[in-house]
């Protein structure tokens, strides 16, 4: 049931089960034991083949609950190079990516709001009714031939 459970997750809840412990001194600043791991957070590995490794998370890979690490890489035997992924479950976060707003504001057990604007008079000002005077159409003939004889007359000056 539990491989049911683990291997059939929807994207959401797999997103969620890509979680890693944090270190000592974040548990204290943050109150959490585990945060979900993103790119850009600084990781030690404390499991496996790189362990003792520091460095920063790369990509996450949700289909294995993974991450690759920048600095951790195996060599093929033609010489090339692939990123090695490590289980988020063998890492450690030292220190997080701040970027995101809400993601710290959720560590710091508090509703993320949006800071807004506060009105000002002259937003105030452009945001009230005003008093709107109507021209009647015939109105609207002359003002626009008007124009057009201005504009005719600038041309011919020039």
């Amino acid at each position: 049931m539990r491989n049911k459970l683990v291997y059939r997750a929807s994207h959401v809840v797999k997103s969620k089960q890509i979680s890693s412990p944090l270190s000592k001194d974040l548990q204290k600043k943050y109150g959490k034991k585990s945060v979900r791991a993103i790119e850009g957070d600084s990781i030690k590995i404390v499991r496996g083949e790189f362990k003792g490794v520091d460095g920063k998370i790369s990509k996450v890979s949700t289909k294995n609950n993974s991450l690759a690490i920048d600095g951790v890489k195996k060599e093929k035997t033609k010489g090339d190079k692939f990123d090695v992924y490590v289980h988020s479950s063998n890492v450690i976060v030292t220190s997080l990516n701040t970027d995101d707003k809400w993601r710290m504001s959720k560590l710091a057990g508090k509703d993320y709001v949006k800071t807004a604007e506060k009105p000002t008079k002259e937003k105030e000002e452009k945001n009230s009714p005003k008093e709107v005077q109507v021209e009647k159409p015939e109105e609207k003939i002359k003002s626009n031939k008007t124009e057009v004889e201005k504009t005719k007359e600038k041309d011919v000056k020039e």
